[in-house]
């Protein structure tokens, strides 16, 4: 039988641990796991980093940290939705590449940055200025795994088709729609809630009121007497729960979500139109342009395409990725439409519970005339008068968006 002496991999150990010297100097790791480590790599042929990257699970940053402190120089990450540019990836050896574990990622300007797992290599060097046609030439270290997910996806079709991991970037903003959606009805919830609410206060005024009038019936009797005092105490607190709610939406909701916020970060959502080759296509002469931001975005997103040249790296699914992020799109502004409606329904219900208060409280003044109690008429007319003002703040800024609703075709 034949046993490994760790002393044949002594200048490859040493230097594994010399690039990773950070890891013990921060107590990540001490120095004879970090030792055996290299050497066990140096037996099975394989890079450090997959032992500890993997075996050891020192997290990436920790390793990329180390090396950049070693090679004094930036590290980079590998990104899926890195957008690197075509004319970077043209004339480039695939396997030069991956036998020099280099690829360049990013074009800053005049710059382009390198990603490389040895910046100090001089061969490296030599080949990227070969190959690479640029002013300025920045070296960043990166994992070799991380240098190899780059060389797999860009260099695996002709340049010319190569649009990086594009599904993963149309996943990323189907995301971030989601979100804002889900945040969206998480409004309309709330307007909701408030609208149930003034159906309390309502009910409660009705109490109220109907109590009042039959104690001035004077049918007589301690029961009847009592059972028109329970009414109005009914009445009184379902006003409290109705005017609570009332407040406490005025102080959480009628500022954040007014229309216009609503829309532009609608808009911002939708960014990812600009970056993923759609074309818009020209609207009918006989249609002209519609007034509100939100509807021109309606608008946008039926009027686009996307032209994708069938090739390796496209498949289908691509296509597809596309128009379920334009459907996500379209579900987005729709989203943004209903909680505008919702904002205006809750108005409109301000304007009906104020209508009542004004109602009751003129029919209660004219019914019993003035007495002592004409004041509480008077409180509960003023207070339907400024429920009526308020009402018709949230509902005007929402009557222009009506006029250009998406109408089923």
């Amino acid at each position: 039988m034949m046993i490994c002496d760790p002393a044949d991999y002594s200048d490859t150990v040493d230097a594994d641990v010399e690039r990773f010297r950070l890891l013990t100097a921060r107590n990540v790791i001490n120095s004879d796991m970090l030792r055996t480590a290299g050497i066990a790599a140096s037996v099975r042929s394989v890079n450090i980093e997959i032992i500890l990257r993997h075996e050891l699970n020192i997290p990436r940053r920790k390793l990329l940290e180390a090396l950049a402190d070693h090679y004094q120089c930036r590290w980079v990450e590998y990104d899926e939705r890195t957008a690197v540019p075509p004319d970077l990836l043209t004339g480039l050896d695939i396997n030069l590449l991956c036998g020099a574990l280099w690829f360049p990622v990013i074009r800053d300007g005049d710059t382009v940055i390198i990603a490389t797992s040895d910046p100090a290599d001089p061969f490296v060097m030599e080949q990227v200025r070969r190959m690479v046609h640029a002013e300025t030439l920045e070296f960043r270290v990166a994992l070799v795994e991380d240098i190899q997910s780059f060389i797999q996806d860009f260099l695996n079709g002709p340049p010319a088709h190569i649009i990086g991991n594009e599904r993963t970037g149309l996943a990323f903003w189907r995301n971030i729609m989601s979100r804002w959606r889900t945040r969206l009805a998480c409004y309309r919830t709330d307007f909701a809630i408030a609208r149930t609410h003034f159906s309390s206060l309502r009910w409660g005024l009705g109490l109220i009121t109907t109590g009042r009038v039959m104690l001035q019936l004077e049918r007589g009797g301690q029961l009847w007497t009592m059972f028109c005092w329970t009414m109005v105490v009914v009445g009184v607190l379902l006003l409290l729960l109705g005017f609570s709610s009332y407040f406490r939406i005025k102080r959480s909701i009628v500022r954040p979500p007014a229309p216009h916020t609503l829309i532009e970060v609608s808009s911002a959502t939708l960014h990812f139109l600009e970056n993923y080759q759609f074309a818009e296509k020209e609207r009918p002469e006989e249609a002209p342009p519609r007034g509100t931001m939100l509807a021109r975005l309606m608008d946008l997103l039926p009027n686009s395409c996307v032209f994708i040249e069938n090739s390796t790296d496209n498949k289908v699914r691509s296509y597809l990725a596309h128009e379920r992020t334009a459907l996500a799109a379209q579900r987005t502004v729709l989203a943004c439409y209903r909680t505008i409606y919702a904002r205006a329904r809750t108005g409109l219900s301000f304007i009906r519970t104020g209508s009542s208060f004004v109602g009751i409280g003129t029919g209660l003044i004219e019914y019993f005339k003035f007495s002592i109690m004409t004041m509480v008429d008077v409180i509960i007319i003023l207070t339907g008068l400024l429920m009526i003002a308020d009402g018709i703040m949230w509902y005007w800024p929402v009557r222009k968006e009506q006029r250009e609703a998406p109408k089923m075709s």
